[in-house]
């Protein structure tokens, strides 16, 4: 049995894969400026990271005087990791900026 196509189906399908397309690469330009600045409880070091999840700046805030190497290093790797998560927290926000008023083709 022969099916009818449903040329309107198809028409909208097409402008709604392109619209998905526009708004990934919004989306990927989005995560990929938008920065994230976290500090370590005594502020004295910031980890600056895109959405995206790259480090783009670690800096050092005062002396490093009073520090222990290992110290200074385990309170480097918890605001690394805790970059991370804001990297995360950062990307998944922009993601339902981006794509939340998207509809798929079931919803229509």
């Amino acid at each position: 049995m022969a099916r009818e196509i449903d040329e309107a189906w198809i028409d909208e399908a097409i402008d709604r894969y392109r619209r998905i397309e526009d708004l990934r690469a919004d989306f990927d330009k989005a995560i990929a400026t938008h920065t994230v600045s976290v500090h370590s409880p005594d502020q004295s070091i910031e980890v600056v990271v895109t959405a995206k999840g790259d480090i783009v700046d670690v800096r050092v805030h005062g002396s490093l005087h009073h520090r222990q190497p290992a110290e200074f290093a385990r309170e480097i790797r918890s605001v690394v990791t805790s970059a991370a998560k804001a990297a995360r927290w950062a990307r998944e926000k922009l993601h339902g900026e981006v794509f939340g008023s998207f509809r798929t083709l079931e919803e229509h």
